[in-house]
């Protein structure tokens, strides 16, 4: 499989993925992300049917171009607000001092912490994006089929060699090979996340000997010289995530850019202290104390509970109490521009000039 057949399977003319941002995707990024001949991605999670209708509306109107919408598939062992007492919990006692700093009264449960799945597929069906992007786990074949049915490509996103197998065996048409040293959550599915963390030099080529489908490198590409190796091992494309995340165009604060430009590859740790599930990103003081408390709730109650200050902190640009989710190669994010990142990345592709 070559970088020739995610251009026609997604009417793109280069073989660059924007990764999707669960929470921290923006309107103006992916639609320059898809201008500039990439495939820009929306991340959709926690989006009811209503905003999805109106991020479409919006990407539309900012672009003529393909995009992917991203959905978290559901694995079943999500909690609800009726399996767990936020109100008195030790883990709303670890966030109590963050929420105090802010002036914020401790918040009162939601009715339920995620939208429901169907809901937020039968949205992005009727959309009819270029792709459907999943993550943790294999779709339903039914999901598939409707969405092929619409002339959507479904993208799997896995952690393993076995996860990609059981994804193209599902009848995804791409595979997203994301390595342990890539931002955000972990989509590990067949295993637990602590178990899976394969890096991404060591996942794409035998992701890529594993599977007859186009494999997409992800997590750890941020110039050229990671584009260079991703198709040196196979890959038909690159996703890059962290290095827009630090453009202007992206949703990300000034404090959250700082932070991913003055980051050392030795500076991220994988934690759960701000979601319940494994993420990587840098350990700021809401992470410590979080897990110096020792109390994290189950996902997604930890999410949506962090979710209350780390909102508040983003409006007031206090980067220390906000998620700041980045791979471990954040330090070569050094463009402000997602013109310029992704006139980087072109560089490295197979046949452009070394001297770029």
């Amino acid at each position: 499989m070559g970088a020739r057949a995610l251009q026609e399977l997604w009417g793109i003319e280069h073989p660059v993925v924007l990764a999707p941002f669960g929470g921290m995707s923006s309107v103006e990024l992916t639609a320059a992300v898809t201008d500039l001949g990439g495939l820009g991605s929306y991340g959709l999670y926690g989006y009811g049917p209503d905003r999805i209708r109106e991020t479409v509306e919006a990407l539309r109107a900012a672009t003529p171009g393909p995009f992917a919408l991203n959905l978290w598939l559901p694995t079943g062992n999500e909690v609800t607000p009726a399996d767990v007492d936020l109100a008195c919990s030790s883990s709303t006692t670890a966030v109590a001092p963050l929420f105090a700093e802010l002036g914020l009264e401790r918040p009162q449960p939601p009715e339920r912490f995620l939208p429901p799945f169907d809901d937020q597929l039968d949205a992005v069906l009727d959309a009819r994006p270029a792709a459907l992007s999943l993550v943790f786990g294999v779709p339903a074949p039914d999901v598939v089929e409707r969405a092929h049915s619409r002339g959507i490509a479904v993208v799997g996103t896995a952690t393993t060699v076995a996860e990609a197998v059981a994804l193209a065996d599902g009848g995804v048409d791409v595979v997203v090979a994301t390595g342990a040293d890539g931002a955000g959550h972990r989509g590990s599915f067949l295993r637990p996340a602590a178990e899976s963390l394969v890096g991404t030099f060591a996942l794409v080529p035998q992701v890529v000997d594993a599977v007859d489908v186009p494999v997409v490198a992800a997590g750890g590409i941020a110039d050229r010289r990671g584009v260079a190796a991703a198709f040196a091992l196979g890959a038909s494309g690159v996703q890059v995530g962290t290095a827009f995340l630090a453009t202007r165009q992206s949703a990300a604060t000034d404090a959250y850019r700082a932070a991913i430009r003055s980051a050392g590859a030795d500076d991220t740790v994988l934690t759960r202290a701000m979601s319940g599930r494994l993420a990587r990103g840098l350990p700021n003081r809401a992470v410590r104390t979080i897990e110096d408390a020792g109390a994290i709730a189950l996902f997604p109650a930890q999410n949506w509970l962090t979710g209350q200050f780390r909102a508040e902190a983003g409006r007031r640009g206090i980067g220390d109490l906000q998620s700041l989710w980045m791979g471990q190669a954040a330090g070569l994010s050094r463009q402000d521009d997602a013109a310029a990142v992704f006139a980087g990345l072109l560089a490295g592709m197979p046949g452009a000039a070394r001297s770029a």
